[in-house]
């Protein structure tokens, strides 16, 4: 197929399949423009109805209105433009991935290129530490490990031979191939180039990250339809209130200007920059628990969340392998209890187990001047764990190496599946040997039992075979152990191992584990009692997965349990219906976790996954909400939307809790400002339909919307969580943002309230009060009214006698800063010739606070009407 030999291609051949096929690199995706990103905050509803609100504002030469309009429109958008201009481009850290030099065949002769240079057929050269440059297929081994940990995510490295796999087989599974992107843990040897650039595992993982379109997130859906509500609510008003202004027979020209008066009174101005101002120091709050959001709204969806999509290694475990037990006949005995609960005798097999395998191991310690505590040992994982284990039970290879001298060993391959390492003794000779238990057993003739060598015999070895399939039922990697002693060796050293590889005396079984992260475990019951459901996605072997989800405290039965190659049987529609039951999906590939996320959110799921390498890429884009690991790849953290900065899974839920306090807190601003923009329509509508004049002008709405709002809106971000957010089910995806309660604060106690106020407002007009001075009253009433409501809505759930006011310091300062500004602009002259504004009597402000007193009250009696609603889902907390 690929036209080449076991010497690799000839210069001229190679160069020319480079020239017709390209070469051997990931395509680049174009620079993120600033500019585009600028003019994408842009693309909002409520943006557009504040454009054409200063628009009209300018051309009617209103230019303070226009400039008060434009100027929350450029601070909203410089916030957004901050946020968004971290975003990342994952596709040019994939091509980095494979940017470096390899070894290959060149008409016989071994030569060294650029990684982009290398093309399919190139006979390529596998050296220990050498970064895989292209997919390939190997032609031969020796002692080849891959570490394929950012393709798969195991963190054991791949043992490698020639030999074919079955068709279909997992990436993880595939003995016979090496990727690009990987690196040569341990060996050497060569391999045929079989795909390059896109058509590599990277190449296409690369073309699912750039084919994914990301989609809208649940508070981008809310906001665009409740900004068309708006839109279509601001409409219908001014036009309705224009047309019976003109019947009344009123100028046209005047009802244009009244028209563009009900715009500005309909629109929160401050409320696009409130929500900014909410979801980023919801950033802040969330970082704060070591999560950084990369995505300004992705802060909210959190709070959305329904299900988190896991893998094991790393995540939910710590990536690091250690040996567990240590078993001896059919007991399992801790390293930490060597004389302890052990026999004099067993203690000696326990130690002989661990010698065995530190002896026959080709791990080394790179720092061995250093203490003891601060050894790095480099290897592969269980080589690493095996040497970690013999140390901490007080073993040393060099003084055992100095009392029996290695004269040979036959290295681990995986076509044997052991290792033996030969040493010479006193009086004697001695072979240790480690390997695959079926293989060990069946090699063995004798065998330690309650710390006695016996004969083994067919039951024995029926035992032993049992016991180790109940240990790898576990989710454990066992390792075997034997030995063997001679006095005489009567062969050549290197010749003939399988006439003194038999007669071994079984010592026991080294059960290895990547044990659980110690928070993961409480971490599932949090996201469990707080409605989300936690589904494991590993490429691991389902025992494995299996062991590691009960250990979790998952649901484990046959029908929440599928493979990749189960997967593979059916179609997407089939997978809609599976991924409502299934809770552990083992043996997968990146594809097959695009498809489950597709198939949940396809169910109507808010789906948050959790990813560290390459292979996460493609679901992570696609997730509503991709989390990559601190420890993880670049390329994985790029692609995200958030990333755990200490690897800690706990970290999610303290993220979904900050998410769900963020939606309330964006409600509870909606409800604060919506209030006011409400009660100015009801007030300029009423003076429209009664046929007097104005009760507010187009600028003091907008001093109250920008200014007096503005502020105290803003300190609404940094309410805490006060309803037991965490104890109630995760926020509906098609919930709207505006639910009953807040509706009837908005709309009922606003009737309520400008009723009372206009009454007012009719009383002082008909009694010849000048204009200037009622309309001052309307405005100080609206604003007052608006801080004493505040500390109501801060909880839209606890009564306010319950709340504890100085909770929050950052509303207390703003609340008088506000009312401050509200002093400035009634008796400040510069602010009253802006604001058309006059100095209020005493008695005024006293009636402006009994009515701000009397909306509170009626707030309180609604808050106390719903609450019965959410008594189930509330757990009581102090504020």
């Amino acid at each position: 197929k690929f036209k080449s030999s076991f010497d690799g291609l000839t210069q001229e051949e190679a160069t020319r399949r480079l020239e017709n096929k390209g070469l051997n690199e990931l395509p680049t995706k174009k620079p993120i423009n600033k500019t585009v990103i600028f003019f994408s905050q842009f693309n909002n509803a409520l943006i557009y109805i504040l454009l054409v609100a200063g628009m009209l504002s300018f051309f009617l030469k209103d230019f303070i209105d226009a400039a008060i309009i434009f100027a929350a429109i450029i601070i909203n958008t410089i916030i957004g433009y901050i946020q968004e201009l971290k975003a990342s481009n994952a596709l040019a850290k994939l091509k980095r991935l494979v940017e470096h030099k390899a070894y290959v065949l060149r008409d016989g002769h071994e030569v060294e290129v650029d990684s982009k240079n290398i093309a399919a057929g190139d006979v390529l050269l596998i050296k220990s530490g050498n970064k895989i440059p292209a997919d390939c297929r190997l032609l031969e081994t020796i002692n080849l490990q891959i570490n394929e940990s950012s393709l798969t995510g195991e963190s054991i490295p791949s043992t490698k031979s020639s030999s074919p796999v079955s068709p279909g087989a997992a990436v993880a599974d595939r003995d016979s191939m090496i990727y690009a992107g990987t690196v040569v843990a341990r060996g050497s040897g060569r391999a045929i180039v079989v795909a390059t650039g896109i058509e590599t595992e990277i190449g296409q993982i690369a073309k699912m990250v750039s084919e994914e379109k990301e989609s809208e997130t649940p508070l981008q859906k809310r906001l665009t339809s409740f900004s068309k509500q708006i839109g279509l609510y601001i409409i219908v008003v001014s036009f309705a209130l224009v047309f019976i202004g003109v019947i009344q027979g009123r100028a046209l020209f005047e009802m244009f200007l009244t028209g563009v008066a009900l715009i500005v009174a309909a629109i929160p101005e401050g409320l696009t920059v409130a929500l900014t101002v909410v979801l980023t120091i919801g950033m802040q709050q969330i970082l704060k628990h070591k999560a950084l959001v990369r995505k300004l709204v992705a802060a909210e969806t959190l709070g959305s969340t329904t299900v988190i999509c896991t893998d094991k290694t790393g995540t939910l475990t710590e990536g690091v392998m250690h040996v567990a037990h240590i078993v001896i006949g059919e007991k399992e005995f801790e390293i930490e209890e060597q004389g302890s609960r052990q026999s004099q005798k067993e203690a000696k097999i326990v130690s002989l187990a661990l010698q065995t395998a530190l002896m026959c191991n080709d791990a080394i310690i790179e720092n061995p001047t250093d203490e003891l505590s601060s050894w790095k040992i480099i290897g592969g994982s269980t080589d690493v764990a095996l040497y970690s284990a013999a140390i901490q039970s007080g073993l040393n290879k060099d003084k055992l190496l100095k009392i029996e001298p290695r004269i040979d060993e036959l290295p681990f391959e995986s076509d044997l599946k052991y290792m033996i390492s030969l040493h010479k003794k006193k009086g004697g000779y001695v072979l240790y040997e480690k390997g695959a238990p079926e293989r060990l057993i069946e090699k063995s003739a004798y065998f330690y039992h309650l710390g006695k060598k016996k004969k083994l015999g067919v039951k024995d070895k029926t035992r032993l075979n049992a016991n180790y399939k109940k240990l790898a039922s576990k989710g454990l990697r066992i390792v075997a152990v034997a030995h063997r002693e001679f006095k005489e060796l009567d062969w050549e050293v290197g010749d003939k191992w399988e006439s003194i590889d038999e007669k071994l005396t079984f010592i026991g079984f080294l059960a290895l584990k990547d044990p659980l992260r110690a928070e993961a475990k409480e971490t599932i019951h949090l996201c469990k009692q707080a409605g989300i459901r936690p589904i494991v996605i590993t490429g691991d072997y389902h025992l494995t997965a299996k062991a590691i989800a009960s250990e979790l405290g998952m649901k484990t039965s046959d029908k929440q349990i599928i493979t990749g190659p189960d997967l593979d049987k059916i179609n997407d529609d089939e997978l809609k219906n599976v991924v409502s039951t299934v809770n552990i999906y083992a043996r997968v590939n990146p594809h097959h976790k695009l498809r489950i996320v597709k198939a949940l959110k396809k169910r109507g799921e808010v789906v948050a996954m959790t990813g560290d390498g390459i292979k996460d890429s493609p679901a992570l884009k696609a997730a509503d909400i991709g989390i990559a690991l601190g420890t993880g790849t670049d390329i994985a953290k790029e692609t995200s939307d958030m990333v755990l900065l200490d690897s800690n899974f706990k970290t999610i839920v303290d993220a979904v809790k900050n998410g769900r306090v963020i939606f309330d807190n964006i409600r509870k601003v909606i409800t604060f400002l919506m209030s006011d923009s409400f009660s100015q329509i009801i007030l300029i509508a009423g003076s429209i339909l009664l046929g007097l004049p104005l009760a507010l002008i187009p600028a003091q709405i907008l001093w109250m919307n920008i200014v007096q709002d503005g502020v105290p809106g803003f300190t609404l971000a940094k309410e805490k969580d006060s309803s037991g957010v965490m104890n109630r089910k995760p926020i509906e995806k098609n919930e709207p943002i505006l639910n009953k309660e807040m509706k009837f604060i908005i709309f009922a106690v606003g009737l309520s309230r400008d009723f009372l106020i206009f009454f007012v407002y009719i009383y002082m007009v008909k009694n010849n009060f000048d204009i200037t001075y009622a309309r001052t009253f309307i405005f100080a009433a609206l604003s007052a009214n608006s801080l004493m409501n505040l500390y109501s809505i801060r909880s839209l759930i606890r009564p306010i006698w319950l709340s504890n006011p100085f909770a929050n310091k950052y509303l207390n300062i703003g609340a008088l800063i506000s009312f401050f500004l509200l002093l400035l602009a009634v008796y400040f002259p510069p602010l009253q010739a802006v604001l058309s504004t006059t100095a209020l009597s005493l008695n005024a402000w006293a009636l402006v606070f009994t009515l701000g007193i009397l909306t509170v009250l009626l707030i309180e009696l609604v808050k106390h009407m719903f609450s019965r609603i959410y008594s189930k889902e509330i757990k009581t907390t102090n504020v």
